[in-house]
């Protein structure tokens, strides 16, 4: 295959998942109740400065450092 070949089969992939999706959303829409949707926050979440509770970190190996307790190989 040549890379215009493949290039044309994406695009079609792709238009073919875009036609999918829309129709789920489309039988979504017809089969959901209509629910009222709890307000969309926008803006800036605020995060305090005071440190977070040490339990949460407890018994938690560091991701690529290894266990706690032991050397590296």
């Amino acid at each position: 295959m040549s890379l215009q070949d493949d290039l044309t089969a994406v695009r079609r992939n792709l238009n073919e998942l875009v036609r999918s999706v829309e129709r789920l959303e489309q039988d979504i829409a017809r089969k959901a109740p209509a629910t009222p949707r709890a307000p969309r926050q926008e803006g800036m979440v605020p995060v305090p400065d005071t440190p977070y509770d040490s339990s949460l970190w407890q018994d938690v190996d560091d991701e690529g450092l290894g266990a706690r307790d032991r050397r590296a190989p």
